[in-house]
């Protein structure tokens, strides 16, 4: 049996009973409101039957962090009946459920008014966050892991990763403030450690925190490099989170455009308590694939497209004869593992996705 089957318990005391996680995908199933629709319950339960670790898709913590149509929201108590639901019937499963919990930052498109992020840029309708501002900030993700605890969730991941707001203030081409939270990479830094700090802080200490980061630049050059990434997680540990969370396009793959041939997740591996688990998603189809992250330092596998296709992948695909199903996909296949509508038209608009060719913008 693989090791991936094997039951893994955080520092936390919270255990998950296999080593395979769903990844925290937009699946825009949530109501324009931000609580939660069946067909998300729907899509989230079928997975948590099988996945050990079962993360909610980025959920926005203030209405001025909204980032698009049919995002779930843990902003206000409004939320928290849907959530409860949700919470209830994911440990009902046997998975461990947590919440992403999500700022956009100055990608946040659906915000109230000007967008928030390092400085002013007039152009984009964004604005240079303010110390008062930078208090809401990590009051909003605190009440928002007090409300996911609330609900009965075992967890939360707080999103510092893809271009979002702490991304934002860790990259160094995004970032030129010239006070405490700029600079260096101790100040870049200083918005997710306090954040991070303050969430691990107001919870009860068997509640898991993790944090998701991108350790390189991946999909936009912003200075984004594995030296500082490597620092970053270990901070991270030092602030008491469970685990680290890496988003890459190659789970088992070394850093680009630095001189170095060591994979991102032993970098961020060996940097680590041996009590804090990688985990890596990226490009994971096989139990080949599969183990190839295991071998690069990977604790945790975290499935993206390949969790959309196969709920049940951590009880298929380690068997003999495991063929997965990939891109394009047809409706009806789509539909016969419980993703919805709206999560289905999402998935047109990327090329190659669905087999009926057609093109949804939005």
């Amino acid at each position: 049996m693989s090791s991936l089957l094997s039951p893994l318990r955080f520092r936390s005391g919270q255990s998950i009973p296999n080593r395979v996680a769903l990844a925290p995908l937009t699946n825009k199933q949530s109501n324009p409101d931000g609580t939660l629709h069946d067909d998300e319950l729907r899509w989230l339960v079928r997975r948590g039957r099988s996945f050990g670790l079962v993360s909610t898709c980025a959920a926005f913590v203030s209405e001025e962090g909204h980032a698009w149509d049919g995002q779930l929201g843990v902003a206000d108590d409004v939320h928290l009946p849907g959530l409860t639901r949700l919470a209830t019937a994911l440990q009902e499963t046997g998975c461990t459920p947590i919440v992403q919990l999500f700022h956009g930052g100055m990608r946040a498109s659906l915000a109230p008014e000007k967008k928030l992020s390092t400085v002013d840029d007039e152009d984009n309708n964004v604005r240079g966050a303010t110390a008062e501002d930078l208090v809401r900030v990590k009051d909003d993700f605190v009440a928002a892991a007090l409300r996911c605890q609330q609900a009965g969730f075992a967890g939360v991941e707080v999103h510092g990763a893809n271009g979002y707001l702490f991304t934002q203030f860790l990259a160094p081409l995004d970032n030129p403030r010239d006070d405490a939270y700029g600079g260096d990479l101790v100040g870049r830094a200083r918005l997710l450690r306090e954040v991070v700090q303050a969430v691990r802080a107001a919870v009860t200490p068997d509640f898991l925190v993790g944090v998701r980061l991108s350790p390189v630049d991946v999909w936009n050059q912003r200075g984004l490099r594995i030296a500082d990434s490597v620092q970053v997680a270990a901070w991270m540990a030092d602030d008491g989170v469970d685990f680290v969370h890496l988003s890459m396009t190659d789970a088992a793959g070394t850093p680009p455009h630095e001189d170095s041939d060591v994979p991102v997740a032993r970098a961020i591996r060996d940097a680590l308590p041996d009590d804090v688990p990688v985990l890596a998603a990226g490009g994971i189809w096989t139990r080949e694939d599969a183990q190839r992250a295991v071998d690069a330092g990977v604790d945790v596998i975290v499935l993206g497209r390949s969790g959309i296709a196969h709920p049940d992948w951590p009880d298929t695909a380690f068997e003999d004869g495991f063929e997965p199903k990939r891109a394009p996909w047809t409706p009806e296949h789509l539909k016969s593992v419980d993703v919805g509508d709206d999560l289905l038209n999402y998935l047109r608009r990327f090329p190659g996705h669905v087999t009926d060719g057609r093109s949804v913008r939005g």
